[in-house]
């Protein structure tokens, strides 16, 4: 009988839909705040943050499928017991926010009135109903979720520095590509 080792990292699927959810957030926060602060490329931004809303939202659900079908690797012996509680709470919060926020920019988008086209020429079909009133209340919620999703971002990235730099028992090696020499 062979004992198998235990697996200590996500597997390469697993590590680049992450890396890529994680350059299009960025770059969706990035783009979302340069655009409510400029008038002068306002229309063209719109149309790249509708655009990578719907692709980051594709990615997400690959991602969720993916996660309820294959387990993660066990954390580092390090991760004591009310933190891997903590661990599952913000991973489950990150999927919400990150599935919420596209949804309702989308609800936002129908709210409006105006069509809602991604990619230059796609037509998505309204999810919400035309009125001034939701529409204000789903574009605070969407400024809101923006901030929360920074929040938990910034919690994720300090909690694997705090394991990687001070606890130095790999918790970024679980999500990082091996460099071969």
């Amino acid at each position: 009988m062979t004992v198998v080792p235990e697996r200590t990292r996500h597997t390469a699927p697993i590590r680049v839909l992450h890396w890529l959810t994680a350059t299009l957030v960025f770059t969706m926060l990035m783009i979302g705040f340069v655009m409510v602060n400029s008038l002068e490329d306002y229309a063209r931004l719109v149309v790249v943050h509708k655009s990578l809303g719907v692709v980051i939202l594709v990615v997400v659900g690959v991602r969720i499928v993916n996660r309820l079908t294959h387990r993660a690797p066990a954390l580092p012996a390090t991760v004591g017991s009310i933190e891997r509680k903590l661990v599952v709470v913000t991973e489950l919060s990150l999927y919400a926010l990150l599935v919420a926020q596209p949804l309702i920019g989308w609800a936002m988008v129908s709210a409006s009135g105006r069509p809602v086209v991604v990619f230059g020429s796609v037509r998505l079909p309204p999810i919400a109903p035309f009125g001034a009133e939701l529409f204000s209340a789903l574009r605070q919620a969407h400024s809101l979720i923006a901030f929360a999703l920074v929040v938990a971002i910034a919690a994720h990235v300090s909690a694997v520095l705090l394991h990687t730099v001070a606890l130095h028992d790999g918790m970024l090696s679980r999500m990082t590509f091996r460099l071969r020499r």
